[in-house]
Order: structure tokens, then sequence, then C-alpha cells
């Protein structure tokens, strides 16, 4: 393939999700792709037509995917979905998921994107104010002996405040990125996603979506027939995905010293403490498939009532701090003022 198309990732999600639905209508898949390409502008059209034509020479769809520079999720839930046979519900689900996530992102960005801009015009109003404006009117009140109100001494607390979160901003951009090239990266991914969960607040939503991806892609392995080491093996294979590549590495070795699954998945940090009392349940009872699948689905509602209660609290509470700055700011100037008019 020459020049590949830059694909956003909701026109992919949407492409796959299409590609999904008529596969569940019967559809082989290259027919499927080639209706869906009717659609398309002409040179993602070309691409289309390109991975047609090495479908044709027996690359897997996943492979094709993941040359067009596919998003690596959408491209995982190919791949399972080609060992275990339920492609089209897969494709369906992953698109689903990944538009989701896109549509959340883009509220939240939405959302945040108001506030933002009301946060860096205060801070420049501030500076303004602190720095030109308010010392004149300081002056001017001192030599008419009016005192300073509280609000002035808010206004010159908050812009040395300013100040220092700036320069802390800073250096801990500059640290992190030293740790993340130097450190980080040398890590091995399981250890890499260890860390990751001890970051303050996101970790529980990378924990929460560490164990959907887990559970999602085993429940569908084992419904298609496949045994856990079977599934497992699969995971090892998933070559474009090293964190699939390492865990099923891990667990296999776990499992072949007589540790159970139950116990070998409790063991990761990064997995929900939920999944492992879920997996021993599921296999006490023989419906380890069913249980990982509607836990899968816990995991997502669940990601979604965080990420919504997130959006109802940082919203009002940016546009609290700012409304009380833009108060106190008026105040510092005209307070002062109204005594000196009170005192002619």
């Amino acid at each position: 393939m020459n020049q590949k198309v830059k694909w956003p990732v909701q026109e992919q999600a949407q492409f796959l999700k299409r590609v999904g639905d008529l596969l569940s209508r019967g559809y082989p898949i290259a027919e499927a792709i080639d209706s869906i390409s009717l659609y398309l502008d002409n040179k993602k059209k070309l691409e289309i037509r390109e991975c047609l034509a090495s479908l044709k020479e027996g690359y897997p769809f996943f492979r094709v995917l993941a040359d067009l520079n596919f998003n690596k999720d959408l491209v995982s839930y190919v791949y399972f979905a080609e060992q275990h046979g339920g492609l089209a519900n897969a494709i369906i689900e992953g698109s689903t998921m990944v538009l989701k996530r896109d549509s959340d992102y883009k509220r939240l960005k939405s959302l945040l994107s108001y506030p933002v801009f009301l946060v860096f015009l205060t801070v420049f109003l501030f500076y303004f104010v602190e720095n030109a404006l308010l010392p004149r009117f300081l002056t001017l009140y001192q030599n008419m002996e009016v005192e300073a109100t509280f609000f002035s001494s808010i206004i010159i607390t908050f812009g040395t405040f300013i100040t220092l979160v700036f320069y802390f901003i800073l250096l801990l951009l500059f640290v992190t990125g030293i740790y993340y090239l130097m450190v980080f990266k040398k890590y091995r991914i399981l250890d890499q996603r260890k860390r990751l969960i001890r970051i303050p607040w996101m970790g529980m939503f990378f924990k929460l979506l560490y164990s959907h991806y887990f559970s999602t892609q085993l429940s569908y392995l084992l419904s298609g027939g496949m045994s856990v080491i079977d599934a497992l093996l699969v995971f090892e294979k998933n070559s474009h995905e090293p964190f699939s590549v390492e865990l099923g590495q891990e667990i296999k070795v776990c499992l072949s010293t007589g540790m159970d699954l139950d116990i070998a998945i409790s063991s990761y940090s990064f997995f929900e403490d939920e999944l492992g009392r879920i997996i021993k349940h599921g296999q006490e009872n023989g419906k380890l498939d069913q249980e990982l699948f509607f836990y899968s689905r816990h995991c997502l509602l669940k990601l979604e009532e965080k990420t919504e209660r997130s959006m109802k609290i940082v919203q009002p509470l940016l546009f609290s701090v700012i409304g009380i700055l833009i108060v106190s700011l008026y105040l510092a100037i005209l307070l002062p003022m109204f005594q000196l008019i009170q005192g002619i």
C-alpha cells in the first residue's frame, strides 16, 4: 500500500460497525467491505480496494486493518473475533464501545472547553490586575489612608499561588517526561500497567478498562468452544498488542504450576478485585464465558457512571472558583473606592 489516508477513530469504528451489520445479515466479508466502500471518498475507497486484494491473498482481516493504521482496540477486537468465529457480533460490539468512548471524550472536551477558556482568561486578567492595576489603586488608597480590603489580600495571594502553580506544572511536566523516557518505557508492559493504576483518580478508569478488555475477549474465546489454555495461546499470539502477549504468557506459566485461574488473575493489581471472584464463580457453575460476558458489561456501565459523575463535578467546580475570583477582583478595587467616596 502506498501513502495511507488517516482515518479518524470515529470513521474507523463506523466503518467496522457497518461491516459487522452486513456480516450479521449473511454477507461474506469481502462483499460487505465492498458494499461499504461505495459510501467512502475516493482515497479511502482505493485503500479499501487494496484491503480486498490483501484479503483475497489470504491475509487475515485484523492484519489488513493494522496495515491501515486502525485503532489498536478495534484491531484487537477483530483479531480475537477471527479466532473464535463470532466476527459480526464482536466487530459491532468493539465498534460500539470505541464510538461510545470517542463520544464521551468529545463530550468531556466540550464540557471543559468553555471553563478552561475562562480559566485562561481569568488568569490573564488576574496577571494584568495584580501587576498593573491593583498596585496603583493600593498606592492611591494608602496615600488617601484607606485600608485595603480582605479581597485585595485574596487577589495578591491568588496571584502568588498561580505563579507557583505555573512553575510547578512546568517542573512536573519536565520530570514526567524524563521519567517516561528514562524509566517508564524500559518496564515490561504489565509493569507499566501496574504503575498506571497508581495515578490518583485516573487509576480507577484504567483498572476498569483493563478488566473490561480481558473479560470481553476471554468470554468470546471461551464461548467459541476454546479451553482456557487455548484462549491464552490466542492472547499470546496477538503480536500487535504487547499487553495481550505478556498477559497470556504469564497466566499460562501460573496455570502450569498448578495455580487456579482466579488466583492468577487476582495477583494482577491492574484488574478489578471482582474479576477474580467472578472467574471463580464461573468455574464453579460451569458458565465462565457467560459470567465474564456479563462482568464486561458491568465494567462498561461503571466506566460510564464514573465518567458522568466526573463531568458533573469538574465543570461546576471550575465555574465556582472562577466566579469567586472574578467577584473578588471587582470587590478588591471597588470597595476601597466606595470608602474613599464616603470619606469625601
